[in-house]
């Protein structure tokens, strides 16, 4: 964990294409602890579901990690994984690509706030 990690919170992991990765550390979230571990994984063409799981298990494992962003065609490949962390922290936002445009209704943290704003009618 490095210095500012310490000092102002927690970082944002990054999981996406090129495009999305270099304009995420453009903006300035990169960073790489003195492991040599980053909070990025950029997804080529020959990338694996299980590689996309294994980083998005890293992520959630890494204490110094606040908000993991995605795009919401990789979330798709590891949908079980994504479904299932319900936990706060941290938190899983999906996002679109350049060539895959957003999809509400994929999204987890979505279907689970329409949960909340409309439950299921009951029956009597």
């Amino acid at each position: 964990m490095s210095i500012n990690t310490e000092t102002f919170g927690k970082l944002i992991g990054v999981i996406g294409d090129e495009d999305t990765c270099v304009g995420f550390l453009l903006g300035g979230i990169g960073e790489v602890s003195e492991d040599r571990e980053r909070n990025f994984f950029v997804v080529e063409k020959d990338t694996t579901a299980a590689q996309i799981n294994a980083s998005f298990k890293k992520f959630l494992e890494r204490p110094d990690i606040g908000i993991i962003l995605i795009n919401q065609v990789y979330a798709d490949m590891i949908r079980p994984t994504v479904d299932a962390h319900v936990v706060p922290v941290p938190t899983v936002v999906e996002i679109p690509s350049k060539q895959h445009p957003y999809d509400a209704s994929k999204d987890s943290v979505m279907k689970r706030a329409y949960g909340i704003i409309n439950p299921p009618k009951r029956r009597h």
